[in-house]
């Protein structure tokens, strides 16, 4: 944090802006999702690698509208459903999402245990009840806040990709090829993994983390008002 009363250089208030679209974007790099990507280039090579530009406006639109729902009305997603939508359509929301993240945190857990358990050699079954403890402690004993100062840290190893891609030895012009000229082979097989990349990409749960997330920073900063806080159009303050 800065001295009081002096102003941030541009990097510098870069990277303290850095956070609720940060940990939300680095967040989606989740287990089930490495499993997915994992099985994808076993079982097609490179030829998935078109998914990842097909997926990447899909998510930032959502996320940007997520981002700026929370930024302006000061409310989470669900509480934005509640105050604009009847009540079948946030029941039917909660719904989807409970049900979707069941599967989702069911599938990270089983993905973290098990790489513990190729690590350590310890079975499988004795991680997941310990990482499902420390998740349950970390949601009732901390803020969405002191959450995303620790994550946006750890959003670092993400960098382990680009290192990744150049100790594989890939053939950069499959790479290439594979990136921006879509081929998709019409099985079961591969419109599985299709539908496991994009729901894995584009996951319920990080809509309402991140307009979730935004809220936590605007009150912390004391933006409390619709003309205080970052997004609001002319026309929003208007209505305010």
């Amino acid at each position: 944090m800065a001295a009081p009363g002096r102003a941030l250089g541009p990097f510098a208030r870069f990277f303290a802006d850095l956070g609720p679209g940060l940990v939300a974007g680095a967040a989606d790099d989740d287990p089930s999702g490495i499993a997915t990507y994992s099985v994808a280039g076993a079982s097609f090579g490179y030829g998935l690698l078109w998914t990842a530009l097909f997926s990447f406006p899909l998510m930032a639109a959502v996320q940007l509208m997520c981002s700026r729902l929370g930024m302006v009305t000061g409310r989470g997603l669900a509480s934005v459903i509640r105050h604009r939508h009847p009540r079948w359509v946030l029941w039917g929301a909660c719904l989807l999402l409970t049900f979707a993240n069941v599967i989702n945190i069911g599938a990270d857990l089983g993905g973290m245990s098990d790489a513990m358990q190729m690590t350590t050699g310890i079975n499988a079954l004795v991680w997941t009840p310990v990482f499902a403890a420390v998740l349950i402690l970390l949601l009732f004993r901390t803020t969405y806040r002191s959450i995303a100062s620790v994550f946006k840290w750890l959003t670092l190893v993400l960098f382990a990709y680009v290192a990744t891609a150049f100790l594989a030895k890939a053939d950069w012009g499959q790479v290439l090829r594979a990136t921006l000229i879509p081929e998709m082979a019409w099985s079961r097989e591969s419109l599985a993994v299709l539908v496991g990349i994009l729901g894995t990409s584009i996951s319920p749960y990080l809509f309402f983390w991140q307009a979730a997330q935004e809220v936590e920073v605007e009150r912390a900063e004391g933006k409390n008002t619709l003309a205080k806080r970052r997004g609001a159009t002319d026309e929003e303050l208007g209505r305010g």
